[in-house]
This record gives structure tokens, sequence and C-alpha cells, in this order.
């Protein structure tokens, strides 16, 4: 990989930017850069992707924000139409396609937040609730397009994840 591209809204990738380029300068990569503005439309997603293919990205990376989920198909459906390998933030972008996702588990992350609504509304002071940091992690493949792609998916890997798509 070369030339990562890497899809989030424009909000994100403000706080985001530095620390991917800093990641992929390390293993050698430029970052070819999509920010969305919200709210989108297909013809926003079809754009960046047309920008990341003009631009030479060999890959891609997609953030993660409540529209970004919604388009999940469109978006899974233009990266594979443009033959690249991509990480997803959640699952349901695998189930709906992509290659591989990596991703904390969002049933225990709203089953947490519905725990603390509830503490708040019972009269807790929301300071006195310590915060939470995901420990709990999902690696995610698909294995009908990791072989769309000719790309080999190593025991190692495969015997780590969590969910496998066939």
């Amino acid at each position: 990989m070369k030339r990562l591209a890497f899809l989030t809204s424009r909000f994100q990738w403000q706080g985001q930017a530095s620390a991917v380029r800093a990641a992929a300068k390390g293993f050698g990569a430029d970052v070819v850069d999509l920010p969305v503005d919200l709210p989108t439309s297909e013809a926003d997603y079809r754009g960046a992707i047309a920008k990341a293919k003009g631009e030479g990205a060999d890959a891609i990376m997609v953030g993660d924000n409540p529209d970004i989920m919604t388009n999940r198909a469109l978006i899974a459906g233009l990266v594979a139409q443009a033959g690249w390998p991509a990480i997803y933030p959640f699952a349901e972008f695998v189930e709906a396609g992509g290659l591989m996702a990596y991703s904390f588990d969002l049933v225990e992350l709203f089953e947490r937040a519905a725990d603390d609504i509830h503490a708040i509304l019972a009269g807790a002071n929301p300071g006195d609730i310590p915060f939470y940091q995901a420990s709990k992690f999902e690696l995610s493949l698909n294995l009908k397009t990791a072989k769309a792609l000719s790309l080999s998916v190593p025991a190692t890997l495969l015997a780590a994840a969590d969910k496998v798509v066939e």
C-alpha cells in the first residue's frame, strides 16, 4: 500500500488527520483526504471515491459516524467497485460486503450508555460516573470479498476473527 484513502466527515477529519497521517507515514504510505460534509448524498460518496481513484489510492479506511453507518451498503459497494482492500469501523460494513472491520462492540457500548442514563435519571451526579473506555474489540472478515480482491487471508488472522462472512 502506497496511498491510503481515509473517508470520514469533515468534522471528524479535523480531529483525526494528524494521527492518520502519522500512522500511514509509519508504514511508508501517503494519505488521500476524503472528508465529506454532512449531511451527505450518494453523489458525495461517489465523488469522494472518484477523487481517491484519481489520486492513486490503493486502499481505504472508513471512519465512523452515523451518516457513514447509514450509507454502509453504498460505501462498501463503491469500494468494491474500486477494487480496494478496506477496513471499516463496524462489523455491519463487513456484512454489507466490506473486507474487514476492527471495532468495539456497539451493543455493549449502548448498554453502558443506557446504564449511565438510568443512573443520572435516578439522581446520580454525572461527574461521579466513571468514564468508560471500551475494552472489547471485534475483528470481522469477509472471505468472499477477500477472494474477489485476490487476497489470501492468513490462517492466524482467520483464527483471530470474531466474525467471518463466507
